[in-house]
């Protein structure tokens, strides 16, 4: 029976997979270890640089070091010593074949295919012997870990982070926009920000215009001035939003829209009935717009 089943090596900076082993297991659980990688991969910054995740029959034990984080799917019945081991003989053969500028200049999914074979090699020496060939190795690995031991992810956080790798949950303030890629922006997308510039411009002008009236006039036209600025600010927020991740960006998105609304409807009166049309179509359009474009899929980056 193979101990260590799956072996992966990604770029912590991005996720980007660098080199992986060839199995030809389809096991249900290996298939759920081998997502759980790739969502890990995706958000390593989130991880310590020594971890681990228990399943029922395969666990997953992970090691990051100088900007690569080298990944494994082993046998429970494998000690958790041996695993660190075999991902330290994978790391030191790493490093051997490339450098980290090699590493850092890589800018395609698996630039190192050729390194399976190193990996398939360990993986036979480990799965064979049931461990390293150099006993003193394990036990430098066995008193590492007694000081400083690898910490145990929950399947929950595993599982979070997915959902905001994915657009289904929102990240938080200190991570927004990280590791995170929208879709290409689209004709219509283009169309809709002049558009929304278009409104924007429209509303700082009348705002600051009737502002020199306001004043001349003991402010009797001050809340059309604040109608004014408070849709152009909102205006700039929808292209904010359409051209970059957010936390929250539905309610962000109907709550921009609901003022913009609101604001033109007090305008009635300054502006007639087909600019005011124009303005809250132009609104709707770009939350539509805002709404429909989804985070890129990045599956094809990791197949693992």
């Amino acid at each position: 029976m193979s101990l260590i089943l799956f072996a992966f090596v990604v770029r912590v900076r991005d996720g980007l997979p660098l080199s992986a082993s060839t199995d030809f297991e389809h096991n249900q659980e290996l298939q759920s270890r081998k997502q759980q990688l790739r969502t890990i991969s995706k958000a390593l910054s989130r991880f310590p640089e020594r971890g681990s995740i228990q399943g029922q029959e395969l666990n997953i034990y992970f090691v990051s070091s100088e900007g690569v984080s080298y990944m494994t799917v082993c046998h429970c019945s494998l000690p958790v010593a041996k695993a660190f081991c075999f991902l330290e003989d994978l790391r030191w053969e790493f490093t051997a074949c490339f450098s980290s500028t090699v590493v850092s200049l890589a800018a395609r999914p698996y630039p190192f295919l050729e390194f399976d074979g190193t990996i398939q090699k360990l993986k036979q020496q480990y799965n064979q012997s049931g461990g390293p060939a150099l006993e003193v190795t394990l036990a430098e690995v066995q008193e590492d870990l007694r000081i400083k031991p690898p910490q145990v992810i929950n399947v929950e956080e595993v599982d979070l982070s997915n959902g905001i790798a994915n657009g289904h949950i929102e990240q938080g303030p200190g991570s927004a926009g990280q590791n995170v890629r929208l879709e290409p922006v689209t004709a219509p997308g283009i169309l809709s920000l002049v558009l929304n510039i278009m409104c924007a411009s429209l509303n700082i002008i009348r705002g600051v215009h009737l502002i020199e009236y306001t004043f001349q006039d003991d402010y009797d036209g001050l809340w059309n001035v604040v109608a004014f600025l408070l849709a152009f600010v909102c205006c700039v927020f929808q292209c904010h939003l359409y051209l970059f991740h957010s936390p929250l960006k539905k309610l962000k998105s109907f709550t921009l829209l609901s003022i913009i609304i609101l604001c033109n409807l007090y305008l009635f009166g300054p502006r007639n009935v087909w600019q005011l049309i124009f303005h809250i179509s132009v609104a709707s359009i770009s939350t539509l717009l805002i709404l429909t474009r989804k985070l890129q899929d990045r599956s094809n980056d990791c197949g693992v």
